[in-house]
């Protein structure tokens, strides 16, 4: 299984109405200190195609992490978090503390 094959199984295991962290990924998959390398490989996801939810996978800050490159693809992902009942705070930020998902003891990817 390639880096990116174990990330995208990781990045589905996340539940609807809940949000996991570039760098929570990052640990899950074994690539601790690579939160980047999680968005990059988040970047090449086909939205239009995947079955990978890649909008539940935010920033450290509770943030959706805005780009240029991402074509208009952040506002796509805050309207599909508040579709799963995801609420932001006037600032743009998630309550960590009431979304982020916390995978069952013993987690393991395939």
């Amino acid at each position: 299984m390639s880096k990116y094959d174990n990330i995208y199984a990781i990045v589905r295991q996340i539940p609807i109405g809940r949000v996991a962290t570039y760098g929570q990924i990052a640990d899950l998959a074994h690539l601790y200190g690579k939160a980047r390398l999680i968005g990059y490989a988040l970047y090449q996801v086909d939205i239009s195609l995947s079955d990978i939810p890649w909008h539940r996978v935010i920033n450290a800050k509770g943030e959706i992490s805005h780009s240029m490159q991402r074509n208009g693809t952040d506002y796509k992902q805050r309207s599909l978090l508040e579709e799963e009942g995801i609420k932001f705070n006037p600032e743009g930020k998630i309550n960590l503390r009431e979304y982020l998902w916390q995978p069952e003891d013993g987690f393991v990817v395939s």
